[in-house]
């Protein structure tokens, strides 16, 4: 591994939400909190919560499809998710939390691998817009799963050109965060 691994993630058998998530950043990987940059804060922003709710592990799970940082490609781009994770430790993390009503998949390998293990079959070369466009046709029911683009600022350009994503899902986000997030 490029970097000493220091896994970051909020497991819980008590939190209805889950965020599933790509890798941690060069800075979450730095800090050992999740979300804890940019991307936090447009994330949370589209929840419509506030740090303190966000990181309540009895409200919140996080976990990443990487626990941690992977390293940079040769143009300092962050590398996918290492496999050794979701190999070996998410199939049995997500079994001890059966209690999970909804989950936020963030970016390509999280909606891959949790619409697979939930037996949800997304159509082969179907690209982001028309998977978080069309949420309703493959969200299921219990867990309900949302796919989301990362909220990183590299995704900037993909929030202009799709306005409908503001206007028509985060709608639905905060509602689910809200009403599973209540104490």
């Amino acid at each position: 591994m490029p970097h000493e691994p220091a896994p970051v993630m909020h497991v819980s058998r008590t939190a209805r939400i889950l965020i599933a998530s790509q890798a941690p950043g060069i800075r979450v990987h730095n800090s050992g909190l999740p979300f804890n940059d940019a991307s936090g804060d447009r994330l949370r922003g589209w929840m419509g919560v506030e740090r303190e709710i966000f990181y309540d592990r009895n409200r919140i799970a996080i976990v990443p499809m990487a626990f941690c940082f992977p390293g940079h490609t040769a143009d300092k781009g962050d590398l996918p998710p290492r496999r050794e994770c979701r190999e070996h430790w998410h199939d049995r993390i997500f079994a001890a939390m059966p209690q999970i009503e909804t989950v936020l998949a963030i970016g390509s390998y999280a909606q891959a691998y949790h619409f697979a293990r939930l037996g949800r079959t997304i159509p082969k070369g179907m690209g982001l817009g028309d998977l978080v466009r069309n949420w309703r046709d493959f969200a299921g029911a219990k867990p309900l799963v949302l796919a989301l683009p990362h909220p990183s600022w590299r995704n900037s350009g993909w929030l202009k050109r799709n306005p409908w994503f503001e206007s028509d899902v985060l709608p639905v986000v905060r509602e689910e965060v809200r009403r599973l997030t209540q104490a």
